[in-house]
C-alpha cells in the first residue's frame, strides 16, 4: 500500500508561542514527528508531506536530518488561521501531494506536532486495524478518559438545574461504559473517507486506536513543563527513542 504522512504546523500559537519549533529535551518539537514518519517508512512506502504557512518551521525541517519531507506546499491564509479546520489543512496537503506526485494514495496519517508521544509501532498497529475493518473509514488515536459523562460530568439543562451529560444509573465509574479522550496524536484515513468528502473526523464509521501509554497533547504552557520533565528524566512508561 502507498502512503502519504502529513505533519499539519501553523506559524502562530497563543497557548504556548512557537511551539511548533520549541526546543523539548534539546529537539525542536516538530522532530519527534518527523522522526516516527521516518521509522514507519521502513515499514511502509509513504510520501511525507509538510503543511505550513510559516518559512521558520520550514528552514527548522529543513536543516532536520530527515530527508523525506517534503517542503514545497504552503499553506494559505484561510487554513492557517485561529478559526481553520485541522481536517480541511489535511484535505488540502492531501489533494496537493496526489497531484504534485501523480499519486492515489491508499491512506493518509496526520501527525499531530503537538502531542508526539507515539511510536511507529502504534501506528503500524492502526493501520492494520484500520484495513481489517472493511467498513471503517478513519481512525483516530485516543486515551482513557479520566471523567465519565454517565458518572461524574454533568451539564445545564433548559431550566438552569443540572443532570449526567448521558443518561444512566451507574454507582461506579468501572461499571459505566467506557469513554475515551481524544489524544490529538495521530489520525488514519481510507481514500474513501476523502472520496465521500466528510466535514469531520468523527464519522459513522470511525474507529479508535487506544494508545496503550502515555499520551497528550500540549494545549498550555504547563503540559509543556510536565513532558519536558518527563523526556529530560526518563519517566515515561514506554521505550520513546526519537
Amino acid at each position: 500500500m502507498k502512503g502519504l504522512v502529513t505533519i499539519c504546523a501553523r506559524g502562530g500559537s497563543k497557548g504556548i508561542p512557537g511551539k511548533n519549533i520549541k526546543l523539548i529535551n534539546g529537539k525542536p518539537l516538530i522532530n519527534y514527528s518527523l522522526a516516527v514518519a521516518e521509522e514507519l517508512s521502513k515499514k511502509y512506502d509513504l510520501d511525507v508531506f509538510l503543511s505550513t504557512d510559516s518559512d521558520e518551521i520550514k528552514s527548522v525541517v529543513k536543516a532536520s536530518a530527515f530527508s523525506k519531507v517534503n517542503t514545497e506546499y504552503v499553506r494559505p491564509d484561510f487554513l492557517a488561521n485561529d478559526t481553520a479546520g485541522k481536517l480541511d489543512a489535511i484535505v488540502d496537503v492531501y489533494q496537493f501531494a496526489e497531484n504534485a506526485n501523480g499519486v492515489n494514495y491508499d491512506f493518509v496519517i496526520d501527525l499531530d506536532v503537538t502531542s508526539p508521544l507515539r511510536t511507529a509501532e502504534d501506528l503500524a498497529a492502526s493501520v492494520e486495524l484500520l484495513f481489517n475493518n472493511h467498513e471503517a473509514l478513519n481512525l483516530f488515536s485516543v486515551s482513557p478518559a479520566n471523567r465519565n459523562p454517565y458518572f461524574n460530568m454533568v451539564e445545564e439543562k433548559e431550566n438552569g438545574f443540572y443532570e449526567l451529560c448521558k443518561n444512566g444509573q451507574f454507582l461506579t465509574r468501572q461499571s459505566a461504559p467506557r469513554v475515551f479522550d481524544l489524544n490529538a496524536s495521530f489520525y488514519v484515513f481510507k481514500r474513501d473517507f476523502f472520496r465521500e468528502n466528510h466535514k469531520t473526523v468523527i464519522t459513522d464509521r470511525s474507529l479508535v486506536y487506544e494508545v496503550p501509554h502515555l499520551c497528550f497533547d500540549l494545549d498550555h504552557t504547563i503540559d509543556f513543563e510536565f513532558m519536558s520533565f518527563l523526556l529530560e528524566n526518563k519517566k515515561l512508561d514506554f521505550d520513546f527513542n526519537y
